[in-house]
Parts: structure tokens; sequence; C-alpha cells
């Protein structure tokens, strides 16, 4: 009896050492396939060296010439900061937040690893379907964010750990900190905690709080679910949360803790606002050039530091007045009806909120028309609060017809209305502080009781100003707005630019014996064009109306068709050409007659330029919307100023008088002519065509411009350091309407900038150049006074081109009948050159030098 039990002892201890051998065998089967997948995954593993060398993508950063921050360019926005700049609280939040062993460990968390390995099993079991957790450490997160991907994979969690290990060995706690810190994701695509500093706060790392420190810290695990602008409560009770690890870990004590829980959210939203909505144009044109230079990934990437030549308050105001202008230009002409139709009856604000408005509404706001009375209109706004317009915006939309034979506006359409809103505390919410997060739910917007109707023009327009002297685009606005079309009509928009052109037709007869005095006939003129078989006959804008003999002067300042022919013709075509081309208006320009009265298509930047060398004396402009761009090491890559200067230092300066640069830029013109064509064009402002624009009181020049029925409207105008060029028109070319001119619709956009321009600027003359002789004389025969003189005016000659002017070979100087002073004789002023015989005279009854054509 005793043999049979042990017998089945034995038989069951053997089968026990069978099991036992089969499952070891079967371990270490598993372990040799684990160390050899583990194995065959550390091959192809991305090596972790390359982050000692490692430069992540930075944004490019876009600054105005006074410094403002205007744009940011960047696929992921960060700012790279070295870890001896971040402070310790920033460092010590992450730290308790994400990984409070990570100065202890070697790059893997065992406990957490367990304790995440359990959470997943229980994850995956009750069929939840969230993410697996592996308890990862900062070591960890800094291998997964820059060397693999982020699917959940076992595969993935191994290959992290291995990595981990392996930038332990390879990098101080330190370099890992600056890795982690620079790479994390922190909500509303800013990356890394500079870049989340700037983007939440508006302030430099240095410059956060305890609290705001713990915010960023709050952001790192799920930034989407406490988004500060969406979910506030959540991000402050994970701050809080937060702080309280801090305490708990030893770097601040609970006063602390306490005393930075008790701060008010207080996030800011940073390049939003007017000034940046106002240089978007400017902002994609730069985009543009720099992409064309430099290549997207450089921009997108490469952490440029770009500074532009705009100027915010200029940028604003150009907005503002072509928006104004437009409008006003608008508002002359037909309303075009509602945007929609809803029904009156069932829930207004429901079906607002599903209406899309029209682009390039700005600020306005919809509204349902609820009653119409001779009185005004009462509208429903989208948030079901009340308003009304007056009976004078009734009377323009009852300028609209409907397809039934209606008219006005009726119950139910929906228009767009400019509405003034305040904001009050609701009834028993409670204010908070100065500067405090306040709840929004806690305040309600209220209406003004009395909206205006606005509809978005379909005219659009341009607008460009910029320095004369160094060519820097301190504000360009391509159209009315760039969220109803990004087209950029300063730079890309190809016109006829009209009467605008007759400077540069009259600085080529000045280059070619003419003067301003020089009496000109003003009488009906028919060209015929033997190439073409084809006459061309040119009328004066008070179409059948001529004047006779005006001098260049008159014909300038009220922009005489039949005169600018005239002088065209006697000088050759060829010439006008030539010199346009000269001025950059035109790389080749059609030498036709029809082209000097601006039929060739230019562009705005393109006639600003021209318009630019005037002013600075005759010398080459080359418009800029760069000062200077640099990478992210400071490396200068281009600058827009490239002449050299000796001593240009602080260091080196010794308190005297500033270094003098070179002037390198070419002379287009003869000074003298292009300060004469500059005083001509101050007398448009005087007395012609842009009269309205004198009521600023400083010294101003332009030139206003209109092409064949009204198609374009245009005014290139200026003060002594300032060219604006503005156009209006349609897209598909159609008429303004009849009297719709540039003096009328682009010269009011003008006056309207340079108010804002020029408010603090003392009424500075225009530059006068050596060698000009100023005379007095009668404005309306460009001779000497006389006793039957009406106005008398003040004109620029060259020397020996003024009236009754007597030249001395022996001496080398002209010497004006009415003027004590003395010039020195130039080339340019030769007395014997064709055409300088007897121009001007001192009455009308002088006869006109036969080399020009008997034109006079």
């Amino acid at each position: 009896m005793s043999e049979q039990p042990a017998r089945k002892r034995f038989l069951s201890w053997k089968l026990l050492r069978r099991v036992a051998l089969v499952l070891f065998a079967l371990a270490a089967i598993c372990f040799i396939a684990l160390f050899l997948w583990v194995a065959a995954i550390s091959r192809d593993l991305p090596s972790h060296k390359r982050l000692a060398n490692y430069e992540p993508p930075i944004t490019s950063r876009v600054h105005a010439g006074d410094g403002t921050l205007i744009a940011e360019f960047a696929d992921e926005h960060r700012v790279f900061v070295p870890i001896e700049s971040i402070p310790d609280h920033v460092v010590q939040a992450f730290v308790a937040a994400e990984d409070k062993k990570f100065f202890k460990h070697g790059g893997l968390d065992f406990v957490g690893i367990m304790r995440g390995a359990i959470n997943s099993a229980k994850t995956k079991l009750s069929g939840s379907g969230g993410n697996l957790q592996g308890g990862s450490t900062i070591t960890q997160q800094v291998a997964k964010n820059m060397l693999l991907t982020r699917d959940q994979r076992i595969e993935r969690k191994v290959k992290e750990a291995i990595i981990a290990r392996r930038m332990e060995k390879a990098f101080t706690k330190d370099q890992i900190l600056e890795l982690y810190l620079n790479e994390i994701y922190l909500g509303v695509r800013a990356y890394g905690v500079g870049s989340a500093a700037l983007t939440y706060f508006n302030k430099s790392l240095p410059e956060l709080d305890l609290s705001e420190a713990a915010i960023l810290a709050a952001l790192a695990q799920r930034p989407s679910t406490v988004n500060p602008y969406r979910r506030p409560e959540r991000l402050l009770a994970r701050r809080d949360y937060v702080l309280n690890r801090m305490v708990e870990d030893g770097y601040i004590t609970k006063e602390e803790a306490e005393a930075a829980q008790a701060e008010p959210l207080k996030v800011t939203e940073r390049l939003r606002g007017p000034e940046y909505a106002a240089a978007t144009y400017f902002v994609q044109e730069l985009r543009r050039q720099l992409i064309d230079q430099y290549g997207e990934e450089a921009l997108e990437q490469g952490g440029l530091s770009i500074r532009t030549t705009i100027d915010t308050k200029l940028q604003l105001a150009a907005q503002d007045a072509l928006q104004t202008g437009l409008e006003t230009y608008d508002r002359r002409h037909s309303y075009r009806g509602p945007f929609a139709e809803i029904d009156a009856g069932g829930n207004v604000p429901e079906q607002m909120e599903a209406l899309t408005l029209p682009p390039g509404y700005g600020d306005w706001e919809a509204g349902m028309v609820s009653e119409v009375s001779e009185t005004g209109a009462t509208l429903v706004l989208e948030d079901g609060k009340e308003t009304t317009i007056p009976k004078e915006d009734v009377s323009w939309a009852s300028r609209w017809e409907r397809e039934d034979g209606r008219k006005g506006l009726a119950k139910g359409d929906v228009v767009l209305l400019e509405v003034v809103r305040t904001e009050e505390l609701r009834p028993g919410a409670e204010a908070p502080e100065e500067g405090a997060y306040r709840k929004e739910e806690d305040w309600i917007s209220v209406p003004a009781k009395i909206a205006k109707l606005r509809q978005v023009p379909e005219v659009e327009g341009a607008i460009i100003a910029l320095d004369p002297h160094t060519g820097r685009v301190l504000a360009m606005v391509g159209g009315y707005s760039f969220f109803k079309s990004p087209f950029n009509r300063v730079t890309q928009g190809m016109r006829q630019p009209g009467s605008s052109f007759k400077p540069f037709v009259y600085g080529a007869a000045l280059e070619n014996g003419y003067t301003p005095s020089t009496r000109i006939l003003d009488a009906p003129f028919v060209y015929y064009d033997e190439e073409i078989n084809q006459t061309w006959k040119p009328q004066n804008y008070s179409a059948g109306r001529s004047y006779g003999e005006v001098t260049m002067r008159t014909a300038l300042e009220r922009s005489f068709n039949q005169v600018t022919a005239r002088v065209a013709v006697d000088i050759g075509m060829p010439a006008v050409a030539e010199f346009a081309e000269r001025f950059g208006l035109y790389d080749k320009l059609d030498p036709y007659p029809a082209m000097s009265l601006g039929s060739g298509e230019t562009t705005p930047w393109r006639m600003a330029r021209g318009y630019a060398a005037f002013v600075n004396g005759g010398k080459e402009v080359t418009p800029t919307l760069l000062d200077r761009v640099q990478d992210r090491r400071g490396d200068t890559l281009y600058k827009h100023d490239m002449r050299a200067c000796e001593g240009c230092s602080a260091e080196s300066w010794d308190g005297g008088e500033p270094p003098e640069l070179a002037d390198d830029r070419e002379q287009l013109v003869d000074p003298i002519i292009a300060y004469q064509v500059v005083h001509m064009l101050e007398g448009v402002v005087e007395r012609g065509t842009a009269r309205r624009a004198a009521r600023l009181g400083k010294p101003l020049a332009g030139k206003t411009g209109t092409t064949n029925d009204y198609f374009d409207a245009l005014f290139y105008g200026f003060s002594p350091d300032l060219v604006v060029g503005i156009w209006v028109g349609f897209d598909q070319p159609k008429t303004l309407g009849n009297g719709e001119a540039g003096g009328s619709v682009a010269a009011p956009i003008f006056v309207d900038f340079m108010e804002t321009a020029l408010e603090d600027a003392p009424a500075m003359p225009f530059r006068i150049p050596p060698g000009v002789r100023l005379v007095s004389v009668d404005h309306d025969t460009g001779g000497l006074p006389t006793s039957g003189s009406g106005e008398i005016i003040v004109e620029a000659f060259r020397p020996g081109t003024e009236p009754g002017a007597v030249f001395d070979d022996t001496t080398g100087f002209s010497i004006s009948g009415n003027q004590g002073a003395s010039s020195p004789r130039g080339d340019i002023a030769d007395p014997d050159a064709e055409g300088f015989d007897n121009f001007g005279g001192n009455d009308k009854e002088d006869v006109a030098d036969e080399s020009l054509g008997g034109i006079y």
C-alpha cells in the first residue's frame, strides 16, 4: 500500500519537472525572441546623436520699421531659448507636472511604466478605446517628439525606451531639458516655452511670474482640453494642480503657491487688431518676395529676423483712407440690395447664424429688416437685439429695385450694418479686477440705438506711400479688403495712368528746350500716323473747349490734353518713351502719340517710383519692403542700404557730426528740371485739378489722372518727404460714372491719408537745388509782370532760360531783368542750344522759336 502513493508522488514530481522544463524552455524561447526582436528594433532606430546638432524649425518674425511685430511665418511657431536663459521656476513647473523623478532616473521610470501598463490593460479590457499609457519620462517624450512617430503601438514604446536610455548616457539633464522645453507643443500653434510665453502672455520667459509658468506647464499634457480662450476654468484647475505638485517636490512654499493660485488668468491674443489687419497686403507681398529670394522652407522654418519698411501708423491710415474713399464713392451710386432674405416669422437669430456674410465685411454685422417706416427702419441683429437705421439710409436703399418692381428694403431682408456696441455687466454679476480674466457669460453686448446701412463696395482701389529718398515703402494697401480679394493692385494691377503720366511728358520737354513759361497753343489737334494709316484727335477733359495760347504750367495745372499731345509730337514720342523708361515706369513703351496721354499700362508701384525721382532731385529710386534680413544666428543675409560707412559705430563716434555716406544713386535727370516739374505740380494743388488738397495748409504737389470714359481715377501726390500713389476703378474695367475723375475720386483719399501722415510734420517747403533761377512772372503769360498782369507767381528756370535773360559770355552768368542774383552757367543751359532763343518773352506778342515746329 505504501509503494503506490510513493509511485504516484514520483510520477507527479516528474510531471511537474517536465512542465517546469517546458515552461522554462518556452520562457527562454520567448526571451530569446524578445531579445532578437528588441535587437532588430535597435538596429533600425534613428540615431540619438543627431540631436546634438539639432536645429529645430524656428519662427521667422517680421517687424515694422519701428520694431513692432507685425507678422510671423512658420510651420511651427517656435522661439528657441537656450537652457541658461530659461528661468528656474519654469523648469521646475514642467518637471513637477510631467516627470518628478527626472533628475534621479536614467531615462525610464519603472514604477511609472508598470502603472501605465496596468492602466493600459484596463483600458483595453474595458473597450473604451483610450490611448496606451507608458509612464513616459521627459526623456522619453523628447525621443518620441523628435525621433519617432506618435502612433499608439507597443513597438514604438519600446523604441522610445531604448532611445531614452541612450540619450541619458549621451546628454546631460540640462541638454535634454533644453530639447524638451523648446520642442513641446503647447497649443495655438505654439511650440516650445518661448513661443508659448509670447503667444499667451506677450512676454519673454524671464518676465513670467509663478502663476504663468504653472499655466504653461499645465498646457503640456493636453493643450486642447485646457485651452485658455475656450476652457479657462479647466486651465486654472490644472494650474493649481501643478502649483501643488511644486510644493510637494519642494520647489516652492505653500504660501507662494497660494499667492500664485489667487492670481486671475490674464492671457492676450497676439497679432490681433486693426494694425495687423491693415498690414495684410504688405505682409503677403513681402512673403512672396522672401520665398522668391530664400525659398519657402527657409522662411517657414529658418528663424529669419525680418525688418521691414512699413510704418504701422501710416499703414492703418492708408487702409482707412482707401476704404473710406471707396465707400464714399459707392454711396454716391446705387444700393445693390440685401445679401440674403429669411423668414421674419421664424427663429431669426438661428437663421442668421447660418448665413455667410459677404467677403470683406470687416467689423460690420448682419441685421434683418423687421419694419420700414418714413422715419427709418428697425432691424433684428444676430443676437436677437434690435437697432434702427435713419431715413437717409432707407432713402438710399430705395434706389434699388427688385425683379417684381418693388423698391427699397422690405421685411425679411438681411443687410450689412455698422453697429456701435458697448458691453454691460449682467445683473447680479461681479466686475473682475482690472486686467483680470473675466467670464464672458457675465457680460452682455448692447448695440447702439442707431446703426448705419452698409454694403461692401464693388469698386476697388490701391494706395502706396514711400520715402522718395530711400525708396522705403511705408504703407501699401492693394484693395478694399484682403479678405474680399487678395489680388494686390499696387504691384499687380496693370492699368492706364491717364493724365498722371503728363509730368513725364513735360519733363522730357524741359530736357528738349521748353520752360514752364513756354506758351503752347491749346486748339484742336489732329495727328496722322502714316504707318497705321489712322488719325488721332485728342480732346480736353471739357470736350469741345480750347483755351488758345497757354503756358506749359497752365497746361499741366489744368491737364490740357491737346497741349500735351502737341508737345509730345513736337519733341518726338521716342524722347517721351525714353524718359518714362528711364524713370522706371515701363520696360518698353511704344512711341505712339496716344501714349503721351497715359495709354500705356503700368502699375501704381512703378508710377510712385517715377514721381519719387522728381521729388528727390532726379535720383533713381528703388522701392523696397525690406530694410534687413538676418538668419537665426544674427548674420545679415540682406541689407537695403549697402553703402560702406566708415566710423558708423557708437564706439568710434566722437560726438561730432554724423559721418556722410556716399550717394551712389543714378542721376536720372538734371536736378533743376526735376524741381521745375515739382514746382509746376505744386500749382496743380494750388490752382489746378487737385485744389481740394490745398486745404491741408502744407506744401504739397501732385497730379490727377482720369482715363477714357472714366474707367480709372488716379492721383499721385507728394510732400517733400512722402510720395503717395492712388488708383480707383473696377477689376473688370467699366466706367466709374460721368464726372467720377481723379480729382473727385482719388484726390480725397490722398487728402484723408496726408491729413494723418503730416499731422505732426512741420510745413516744410520743397528743396531747391543749386542753380535754379527763381523769377516772378505773370502766371497767365509766363512773361515778366506788367501793369496789366493778374496773378503773379515765382517760376523756376534753368540759367539763361528765364524771361528777359541776358547771357554774358565773358563772365559765364545769366542776368535776369528783375533779379539781382546770378547763377553760374551750366552745359545744360547753353544759350546756343536749340529752342533757347526768345523763350517766354515779356508779353503775349513774342514769336516762338520756329525750330520747335511753330506750335505756340
